[in-house]
C-alpha cells in the first residue's frame, strides 16, 4: 500500500503537551465500525464485560536522551580540532556496555570519535549507519553504566513534545505508567499512562482482569516512514516477553468467553508475535519486528485501547488494519472536530475489529 494513503491533517493545537490530571479523566473515543461514542477513561469498566482481560506493558522508560561533546579529532585524514555538541537517544541495548542510538547531528560523527557526556561517562562511536544511527561503546558497563545514564540522561519525550517545551521534573513521573517495573524502554507505552489506582479498582470490581507483559519500546517507534510503500518499510526490532503463566491465563480467559484487549500497540504487537494461527498464545522471549498493515489477520486480541497516532506512522497503519481505514479516518476527523488531545500525553480510543465492529 502507498504510505500517503495514511496521511491526514492535524492542527498543531491538538497536540497535548501535558497529560490530563487526573489521568483517568482523559477522553475516550469508542469506535465500533461506523459508530463512534464519546466517553472518559474512567468509564472503561462500563464499556467492557466481566471476564474480559486487559493486557498492559510493564516496561519502564529510562532517561535515554544524552547530551555531550564530541572531543576534537587531532589525527587522521579527517582531523577536526573543534568540539561538537551532540544529542543521542539510546534505543536498543546490544551488550552490557554497548547501545544502538540515534545521534543529532549525525553528520558530525565518525567511527572512533569519542563523545563525553559527563565527567564519568563517555562513549566511542563503534559504527555508523544510515539515518543518524550509531553504535556507542561506553566507558562503563552493566549496572555502573545504568547508574551513569540515570544521572546524565533526561526523559526521551517524543519530538512533537520536546520541540515545543523543555523536559522537566514532572516528566519523570508523567512519562511512566502505573505498571512500569522492567527498565529498558526509551519511549512510553502511552495507552498505559491513563491508568490510576481508582480506575484499576473499578476494573477489578467489574470483573475485568489485568495481565502484564513486557515490550521494551525503541525510539524507532517515532521514526518517519520514508518509503513510498508499506512493503518497502523496515521495522526496528524490539525485545519482548510473554511469560508462560500469562500465556496460560490469557488462553484460559479467552476459552471461557472473555475478550483480550491490548492496552497499547506495544502489547498488541507482542501478543500477535507470541500467538499461533489459531490465536493460542505460547511463552515468548525475544525480538519482534512485526509490521501490521491493512489485510493483517489478528489472532491474539479482540480489542485495543490506544492513543491517537501520527499521520503516515506505522501505528496509524496498525489501527487502520484493526478497525478499518475509512472508519479510523472518520474517527480522527470526529476527534479533531471535538477537541480530543493527540499523541503521547493525549486522549485515547477503544477500538473493536471485524465482527465486533
Amino acid at each position: 500500500m502507498r504510505v500517503d494513503e495514511f496521511d491526514f491533517d492535524l492542527p498543531e493545537d491538538c497536540i497535548a503537551l501535558r497529560p490530563m490530571d487526573p489521568r483517568d479523566e482523559a477522553r475516550l473515543l469508542e469506535v465500533r465500525g461506523q459508530v463512534q461514542s464519546d466517553h472518559r477513561i474512567i468509564d472503561l469498566p462500563d464499556l467492557l464485560r466481566p471476564g474480559d482481560t486487559l493486557v498492559v506493558n510493564r516496561t519502564k522508560v529510562i532517561p535515554a536522551r544524552l547530551h555531550g561533546d564530541r572531543t576534537p579529532r587531532t589525527h587522521g585524514t579527517e582531523s577536526d580540532p573543534r568540539p561538537a555538541r551532540i544529542e543521542v537517544t539510546l534505543h536498543k541495548r546490544l551488550a552490557p556496555a554497548t547501545w544502538a542510538a540515534f545521534a543529532k547531528p549525525g553528520k558530525r560523527l565518525r567511527v572512533d570519535d569519542i563523545v563525553q557526556f559527563s565527567d564519568t561517562l563517555q562513549a566511542k562511536v563503534a559504527a555508523k549507519n544510515d539515518g543518524g544511527e550509531v553504535v556507542l561503546e561506553f566507558s562503563l558497563s552493566g549496572a555502573a553504566l545504568d547508574q551513569a545514564i540515570a544521572g546524565a540522561g533526561e526523559m526521551p519525550l517524543p519530538p512533537y513534545i520536546a520541540s515545543k517545551r523543555d523536559v522537566d521534573a514532572r516528566d519523570s513521573v508523567d512519562y511512566q505508567t502505573a505498571f512500569a517495573v522492567d527498565e529498558g524502554s526509551v519511549a512510553a507505552p502511552t495507552a498505559g499512562l491513563h491508568f490510576t489506582p481508582k480506575l484499576i479498582d473499578r476494573l477489578n470490581e467489574a470483573g475485568v482482569q489485568i495481565q502484564e507483559v513486557t515490550l521494551h519500546v525503541g525510539a524507532g517507534t517515532f521514526l518517519p516512514v520514508k518509503a513510498d510503500t508499506t512493503e518497502d518499510h523496515k521495522m526496528h526490532g524490539e525485545w519482548g516477553e510473554v511469560s508462560s503463566q500469562v500465556a496460560q491465563t490469557l488462553n484460559e480467559r479467552r476459552a471461557a468467553g472473555g475478550r483480550i484487549i491490548a492496552v497499547g500497540t506495544t502489547s498488541l504487537r507482542l501478543l500477535e508475535s507470541a500467538a499461533g494461527d489459531d490465536g493460542t498464545l505460547a511463552p515468548f522471549a525475544g525480538e519482534t519486528d512485526i509490521f501490521i498493515t491493512p489485510g493483517y489477520k489478528f489472532c491474539a486480541i479482540d480489542g485495543l485501547l490506544t492513543n491517537f497516532h501520527l499521520p503516515r506512522s506505522t501505528l496509524f497503519m496498525l489501527v487502520c488494519a484493526l478497525a478499518g481505514m475509512e472508519h479510523m479516518k472518520a474517527a480522527y476527523v470526529h476527534a479533531i472536530e471535538s477537541g480530543y488531545r493527540f499523541y503521547s500525553y493525549g486522549d485515547a480510543c477503544l477500538l473493536w475489529p471485524g465482527a465486533q465492529a
